[in-house]
């Protein structure tokens, strides 16, 4: 079964989608935790950080973070979060980068 960041990729499911490529597909996060917060997927449905291959062109996600964040103008910095696993906080069973920024960022959270 298709997860839900698939049907959204797939276009089955509504988003707004702020950027996509040949590897990637980014849209806004629908509980957004700072002004600007991207949830970041490959098109290749991966379970989680824990099982991405070991070899392959994997670097997709960074690449579109640093695009995205320029688009979104954030030159003050942003942060980049990966969450693997539900003790982690990954409530979606496919890899995702949240990129968040727009306001100041402070660790830990609070």
């Amino acid at each position: 079964m298709a997860t839900l960041f698939t049907k959204i990729i797939n276009r089955e499911v509504p988003a707004e989608i702020v950027f996509e490529n040949e590897h990637v597909v980014a849209f806004k996060d629908i509980q957004p935790q700072a002004p600007v917060h991207v949830l970041i997927v490959p098109r290749t449905e991966i379970t989680g950080l824990a099982e991405l291959p070991e070899s392959g062109d994997h670097q997709h996600i960074l690449n579109a973070a640093k695009e995205i964040a320029s688009q979104f103008g954030l030159t003050d910095g942003y942060r980049l979060v990966i969450n693997q696993g539900e003790a982690a906080g990954q409530s979606v069973p496919h890899l995702h980068a949240h990129l968040l920024g727009g306001r100041p960022l402070n660790w830990p959270p609070g």
